[in-house]
């Protein structure tokens, strides 16, 4: 019998509670950490407690400049592509990974047994269906903002707008706004198709090995017979979502806070210590400070993520067990039915 998104609350809350805490275990916290980091499970519901109070220097040339000297602009434009490229190849990397680990949350919390290694190998074939819908999304998402502000941009431009805009505000205006409701409805619709990709889609390829195509088919016909079900799915998850990231906010400000004090400080006694040494900003101390700077962010990232693990497993939770009344396969991969009992063999007498 299917359950309604408020009904699905409470067995997924006692499922995180039994998971994590029934008996805490500091390893398999430690894993679910990285596994929904990976996975882009992490709650980003505090980044707006962050209000970016620092200034950047009114002059940044001066302190880059001294840094880059006279370079071949030929070698400084291979460089550049050599950089680009390499950024591509790990965000390609990087999805591979985020597809994969997307599986192996899954399976940790319908097991309750967070297993990376076994997994990694166990799940390749639905990964890779995932990736490439990935891709495909992305490119999707590029091309459909490309259209939404390209093709008004160059009506504009083509009506002369552009180049005298103050003879034409008022039309520019009511352009902008019109431009701005579609830009943010299509981004509303990239994220519902998101969160159902990945709360209903996952579960199909998991166990069915479909492709994202296959399931998100057999979706759409679920999402046709239960609108309204599926629509206070997420409008509830939104507003969980809201509340989970408000106290977790809180809890990540303060601890972050404490983490950074002894980092800014050992960062400040490094600095110190360089100037009096003689060393200056160039191109190689700049990319020393980049390097640190990212294993400094992958860090705090991590403390962040170990914080977030009770949401990283209610949300998947939440969404296993609102769907799993309406899908068979995870239905009995939540509750397996019990091993029959061993029956003792009787001993036959022979004559």
């Amino acid at each position: 019998m299917p359950i309604s998104a408020i009904d699905a609350i409470s067995p997924a809350f006692q499922h995180t509670k039994e998971q994590l805490f029934h008996p805490f275990r500091l390893g398999e916290w430690a894993k679910l950490a990285l596994v929904g980091l990976l996975a882009g499970e992490l709650t980003t519901g505090s980044c707006g407690n962050f209000n970016g109070n620092f200034h950047v220097p009114q002059q940044p040339h001066r302190f880059i400049a001294p840094a880059l000297p006279d370079i071949d602009p030929v070698l400084l434009g291979l460089l550049i592509g050599f950089l680009l490229l390499l950024g591509f190849v790990f965000w390609i990397a990087l999805l591979y990974v985020n597809s994969t680990m997307r599986f192996i949350l899954f399976d940790s919390v319908i097991t309750r047994k967070c297993e990376i290694q076994n997994d990694w190998n166990r799940r390749q074939g639905p990964a890779l269906h995932y990736f490439i819908w990935q891709i495909l999304f992305a490119l999707a998402m590029g091309f459909g903002l490309v259209i939404l502000i390209g093709i008004p941009a160059a009506l504009a431009f083509g009506a002369g707008w552009l180049t005298d805009p103050k003879q034409h505000m008022g039309p520019l205006i009511l352009l902008g706004m019109a431009v701005l409701l579609a830009v943010v409805g299509f981004i509303v619709l990239l994220a519902v198709v998101h969160v159902l990709t990945k709360d209903f889609v996952i579960p199909q390829m998991a166990l069915e090995k479909l492709s994202a195509f296959q399931a998100w088919s057999r979706l759409l016909r679920k999402l046709g017979a239960e609108k309204g079900a599926y629509v206070g799915y997420v409008v509830l998850k939104i507003v969980l979502a809201i509340a989970v990231g408000i106290i977790l906010g809180i809890i990540m400000t303060i601890v972050i806070l404490v983490v950074l004090i002894p980092i800014g400080g050992l960062g400040a006694v490094a600095i110190f210590a360089g100037k009096a040494a003689g060393l200056g900003w160039n191109l190689y101390t700049i990319s020393v400070a980049v390097v640190v700077g990212c294993i400094l962010l992958a860090f705090v990232l991590y403390v962040v993520s170990l914080i977030s693990v009770p949401a990283m497993v209610f949300f998947p939770a939440y969404a296993i067990y609102f769907f799993a009344p309406r899908y068979p396969a995870l239905e009995a991969a939540l509750h397996p039915a019990p091993a029959p009992p061993l029956v003792p063999s009787v001993p036959t007498i022979t004559e």
